[in-house]
């Protein structure tokens, strides 16, 4: 699905809170992706740049997998390593000073297969050894459903691949080295997260997207009845002290509020309207501490714009006090990335 500028461009609002200091902790790069799933067009550090350049006062940001720009050549397994040596060229690109005082890319998220079973060990060193001072951790996506209406995550992965023996094998190698997990799925393998969660305590889980509330095909009308739902579950993964919360990514074609169908993209206040509700939950269940908004760019600029996205969330910090708010926006995301900004 082809990003319109021109579109986007209708829809112009005075930035809320200009220096209030964000680490956008969920954007991707890439350049005409070919796996159908994503996008199309580039988005690289010029366009990057250009939507964090757009008022918002963006300190640093957080690169998460998206298949971009994997080896040509070499083992299988280790091509994803790739992705992680090119970001890192672009975070030492803005490190350098020259683009500004944004350090862009200052944490990284890759892909390694975790169904490797203790064997992705090679993987996630081949990882942390290409950007040492960067890497944090692994994006391995379980995105699964039976409906054909439902694009399932570009990993292809199997249902209940997050029990499986052998990918739980994988997982257990993330805590020896200090990294991360971000868990991307649908609203109904919630539970699958939860019992991960419970399952390896010591290894940090970061729920993306609020773990995928799904509005197309079987789920089209249904919203209602999936965010009653929701609630609940949520909720119990809130219970699991391991696991924090990106609040973002709504604005997706999945998700069913149809912004991109629309005339004119949505302002502020009306994403305010129509999503606010998730994000109260989110942040009454594990509290600002282990929240932090995300922008899941540029996934979400088929809806909105990079400002109108973040003034969105600055309406919603607005009932928060001002250390809460420092947690939505920074903090949470330096602490969970351990970043140096």
């Amino acid at each position: 699905m082809p990003i319109d500028i021109a579109w986007l461009d209708q829809v112009q609002e005075q930035i809320i809170d200009p220096e209030r200091r964000i680490i956008d902790p969920h954007h991707h790069l890439w350049d005409n992706p070919s796996i159908g799933k994503l996008p199309a067009g580039r988005y690289l550090l010029d366009e990057l740049l250009a939507d964090i350049g757009a008022g918002h006062n963006v300190v640093a940001t957080v690169f998460v997998e998206c298949a971009s720009f994997y080896r040509a050549d070499g083992p299988e397994h280790l091509k994803p390593v790739g992705e992680t040596e090119f970001v890192n060229g672009v975070a030492a690109m803005t490190a350098s000073g020259f683009y500004g005082p944004v350090r862009a890319c200052a944490g990284i998220v890759g892909l390694a297969d975790l169904n490797l079973g203790a064997g992705v060990g090679e993987v996630l060193d081949a990882h942390v050894a290409a950007a040492p001072a960067r890497f944090r951790g692994i994006r391995h996506a379980a995105g699964w459903d039976a409906s054909e209406d439902v694009r399932n995550s570009h990993t292809n992965p199997h249902p209940g691949m997050l029990g499986d023996a052998i990918f739980r094998e994988g997982f257990a190698e993330l805590a020896k080295r200090n990294l991360s997990f971000e868990a991307w799925c649908y609203h109904t393998q919630i539970r699958d997260v939860i019992e991960l969660a419970r399952a390896f305590p010591d290894t940090t889980i970061v729920a993306d997207h609020f773990l995928g509330p799904v509005g197309v095909g079987p789920y089209e009308g249904l919203r209602e009845e999936i965010f009653e739902a929701w609630k609940g579950d949520f909720a119990e993964l809130a219970s699991c002290e391991n696991v924090v919360a990106k609040l973002g990514g709504l604005n997706m074609a999945i998700n069913g509020f149809g912004w991109h169908k629309q005339g004119k993209p949505p302002t502020a206040m009306e994403l305010v309207q129509a999503t606010g509700d998730w994000y109260a939950h989110a942040i009454d269940c594990f509290g600002p501490d282990r929240c932090m908004f995300e922008s899941n760019f540029p996934v979400d600029k088929v809806s909105v714009s990079y400002p109108v996205l973040w003034n969105a969330f600055k309406l919603i910090a607005s009932a928060y006090t001002e250390a809460e708010r420092d947690s939505l926006f920074h903090d949470t995301a330096k602490r969970v990335y351990r970043l140096d900004i």
